[in-house]
């Protein structure tokens, strides 16, 4: 059963329409990679779902109607949001960025800090003084303190050393592994998403264009929508 269903969401920024007809879901547990070229409406289709942006069609988590709630609202249903470009709270500390975000529930300081230890070691560091990098892993680590039930990452590992892209990657095959959070990942890293995504769903020019199991991904439709 769908915990997250999209059904032909529209959205546009002022006169410029953006999404045609998006259709999406997610079941309870499920990792979903969606994807497709940069300017196709991954992060619009996002912004939909988190409510930051007005949107046209049916969007519904958990038998709710998101499309009738405020961004603060959807977020305390339990939708936690990695966003594109990290946006720490650059003047805070590392512990002041995730206890600020923090909500009750299994992730607290000590869970995220054995995800990623690196924090632990940051501690009392200013958001502005970390790499990008350790940036990431504190986004991803406040978005887990609010204790989501469906996790979205957007463009988590890009611009990242391999290193730490490697890190990050870890850190969601662990989420996958270890909880039954449910996952949304946008990325064009085809490699690693086959090794957690379970589904896929792909967009070109604001429209959904392929669904189906990660498996059955072949590399003629990939190359067609994601591919350079």
């Amino acid at each position: 059963m769908s915990f997250l269903t999209l059904r032909g969401v529209t959205a546009s920024y002022g006169a410029s329409q953006a999404l045609f007809g998006i259709d999406l879901d997610i079941a309870e547990g499920e990792v979903v990679a969606l994807m497709g070229r940069n300017g196709m409406g991954k992060t619009t289709t996002v912004k939909a779902i988190c409510r930051m942006l007005p949107a046209g069609g049916t969007i519904t988590f958990d038998g709710k109607d998101l499309t009738r709630l405020p961004s603060h609202a959807a977020a305390r249903l339990g939708i936690g949001l990695v966003p594109e470009g990290r946006r720490c709270f650059r003047d805070l500390t590392v512990w002041e960025n995730l206890i600020a975000a923090h909500r009750p529930g299994a992730w607290d300081w000590q869970a995220v800090t054995r995800l990623f230890p690196r924090l632990a070691e940051r501690r009392d560091q200013r958001a502005a003084t970390l790499s990008g990098g350790e940036q990431q892993m504190l986004a991803v680590g406040r978005a887990l303190m609010t204790n989501p039930r469906l996790l979205i990452l957007d463009e988590a590992t890009e611009g990242l050393a391999p290193l730490i892209r490697a890190e990050i990657w870890d850190a969601i095959a662990r989420l996958k592994a270890d909880t039954a959070m449910s996952i949304l990942v946008i990325d064009k890293s085809l490699k690693e998403l086959r090794q957690v995504a379970d589904c896929a769903v792909l967009v070109a020019r604001g429209r959904t264009v392929w669904t189906g199991a990660m498996a059955d991904l072949d590399a003629e439709t990939s190359a067609a929508h994601v591919g350079v």
